[in-house]
Protein backbone atom coordinates (compact mmCIF):
# COMPACT_ATOMS: atom_id res chain seq x y z
CA UNK A 1 0.00 0.00 0.00
CA UNK A 2 1.04 3.81 -1.01
CA UNK A 3 0.20 6.26 1.37
CA UNK A 4 0.91 9.41 0.78
CA UNK A 5 -0.76 12.95 0.85
CA UNK A 6 -0.23 14.26 -2.62
CA UNK A 7 -3.93 15.65 -3.94
CA UNK A 8 -2.43 16.43 -7.38
CA UNK A 9 -2.23 12.19 -7.50
CA UNK A 10 -5.79 11.73 -6.99
CA UNK A 11 -8.81 12.14 -8.93
CA UNK A 12 -12.47 11.76 -8.26
CA UNK A 13 -12.36 8.98 -9.94
CA UNK A 14 -10.16 7.22 -7.45
CA UNK A 15 -12.73 7.88 -4.72
CA UNK A 16 -15.47 5.55 -5.18
CA UNK A 17 -16.91 3.58 -2.49
CA UNK A 18 -16.64 5.50 0.47
CA UNK A 19 -19.45 6.90 2.94
CA UNK A 20 -21.18 3.32 3.39
CA UNK A 21 -24.06 3.49 4.42
CA UNK A 22 -24.50 7.15 4.22
CA UNK A 23 -28.53 8.22 3.12
CA UNK A 24 -27.15 10.80 0.56
CA UNK A 25 -23.29 10.41 0.43
CA UNK A 26 -20.78 13.28 -0.91
CA UNK A 27 -19.77 12.64 -4.66
CA UNK A 28 -16.21 11.86 -5.91
CA UNK A 29 -16.02 15.10 -6.48
CA UNK A 30 -16.99 16.43 -3.12
CA UNK A 31 -14.67 13.99 -1.41
CA UNK A 32 -11.87 15.26 -3.31
CA UNK A 33 -12.74 19.20 -2.36
CA UNK A 34 -13.10 17.41 1.34
CA UNK A 35 -9.36 16.38 0.88
CA UNK A 36 -8.44 19.74 -0.75
CA UNK A 37 -10.04 21.91 2.22
CA UNK A 38 -8.88 19.69 5.41
CA UNK A 39 -5.44 20.83 6.77
CA UNK A 40 -4.02 17.71 7.46
CA UNK A 41 -4.85 14.54 5.06
CA UNK A 42 -3.75 10.93 4.44
CA UNK A 43 -4.34 8.56 1.58
CA UNK A 44 -4.21 4.64 1.44
CA UNK A 45 -3.80 4.25 -2.56
CA UNK A 46 -3.40 0.67 -4.34
CA UNK A 47 -0.40 1.20 -6.27
CA UNK A 48 -1.43 -0.89 -9.45
CA UNK A 49 -4.64 1.06 -9.83
CA UNK A 50 -3.91 4.78 -7.83
CA UNK A 51 -7.51 3.93 -6.63
CA UNK A 52 -7.93 5.15 -2.81
CA UNK A 53 -8.63 2.23 -0.16
CA UNK A 54 -8.89 4.63 2.36
CA UNK A 55 -7.99 8.05 4.07
CA UNK A 56 -7.43 10.20 6.99
CA UNK A 57 -8.57 13.88 7.35
CA UNK A 58 -8.03 16.85 9.89
CA UNK A 59 -8.93 19.99 10.74
CA UNK A 60 -6.23 22.49 12.96
CA UNK A 61 -5.52 26.03 14.17
CA UNK A 62 -2.18 25.24 13.57
CA UNK A 63 -1.23 26.18 17.16
CA UNK A 64 -2.82 24.16 19.70
CA UNK A 65 -6.23 22.28 18.26
CA UNK A 66 -6.40 19.65 15.92
CA UNK A 67 -9.92 17.78 15.23
CA UNK A 68 -9.42 14.56 13.03
CA UNK A 69 -12.90 14.47 10.87
CA UNK A 70 -13.05 11.48 8.83
CA UNK A 71 -11.89 8.10 8.75
CA UNK A 72 -12.46 5.55 6.66
CA UNK A 73 -11.48 2.20 4.73
CA UNK A 74 -13.40 0.79 2.20
CA UNK A 75 -15.08 -2.03 3.50
CA UNK A 76 -13.17 -4.76 1.16
CA UNK A 77 -10.11 -3.75 3.02
CA UNK A 78 -10.59 -3.40 6.28
CA UNK A 79 -8.96 -5.70 9.04
CA UNK A 80 -5.60 -5.19 7.65
CA UNK A 81 -4.10 -2.31 9.52
CA UNK A 82 -4.81 0.23 6.90
CA UNK A 83 -6.58 2.47 9.47
CA UNK A 84 -4.28 1.79 12.17
CA UNK A 85 -1.58 3.12 10.14
CA UNK A 86 -3.46 6.17 8.50
CA UNK A 87 -4.31 7.13 12.67
CA UNK A 88 -0.52 6.85 13.63
CA UNK A 89 0.73 8.91 10.11
CA UNK A 90 -1.93 11.55 11.36
CA UNK A 91 -0.82 11.17 15.10
CA UNK A 92 2.44 12.09 13.48
CA UNK A 93 1.88 14.89 11.87
CA UNK A 94 0.20 16.54 14.44
CA UNK A 95 2.57 15.75 17.15
CA UNK A 96 2.98 18.99 18.48
CA UNK A 97 -0.39 19.65 18.96
CA UNK A 98 -1.68 19.73 22.55
CA UNK A 99 -5.30 18.14 21.75
CA UNK A 100 -6.35 16.24 18.79
CA UNK A 101 -9.66 15.66 18.88
CA UNK A 102 -12.17 12.71 17.66
CA UNK A 103 -15.60 12.25 17.72
CA UNK A 104 -16.52 8.48 16.91
CA UNK A 105 -19.33 5.90 17.51
CA UNK A 106 -19.46 3.75 20.85
CA UNK A 107 -18.47 0.96 18.68
CA UNK A 108 -15.20 2.12 17.67
CA UNK A 109 -13.84 3.93 20.53
CA UNK A 110 -11.92 0.71 21.38
CA UNK A 111 -10.11 1.10 18.15
CA UNK A 112 -8.81 4.55 18.66
CA UNK A 113 -8.59 3.37 22.32
CA UNK A 114 -5.65 0.61 21.06
CA UNK A 115 -3.88 3.67 19.09
CA UNK A 116 -3.18 5.96 22.86
CA UNK A 117 -6.55 7.89 22.38
CA UNK A 118 -8.63 8.27 25.69
CA UNK A 119 -12.56 8.84 26.00
CA UNK A 120 -14.37 11.56 26.96
CA UNK A 121 -17.47 13.89 25.94
CA UNK A 122 -18.51 15.61 23.32
CA UNK A 123 -21.73 17.40 21.65
CA UNK A 124 -22.42 17.66 18.20
CA UNK A 125 -25.02 18.97 15.84
CA UNK A 126 -26.20 17.02 12.66
CA UNK A 127 -27.36 18.96 9.43
CA UNK A 128 -28.69 15.77 7.73
CA UNK A 129 -29.83 17.63 4.43
CA UNK A 130 -26.48 18.76 3.63
CA UNK A 131 -24.84 15.17 3.87
CA UNK A 132 -23.57 15.48 0.38
CA UNK A 133 -21.99 18.10 0.48
CA UNK A 134 -22.50 21.96 -0.20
Amino acid sequence: MDYHSDLDRIQPEDLTGFFVGWPNPPSPETHRRLLEGSAEFVAAVEPDTSRVVGYIAALTDGVLSAYISHLEVLPEFRGHGIGSTLVRSMLDRLADTYMIDVVCDEDVAPFYEQLGLQRWNAMIRRNYDSQSGR
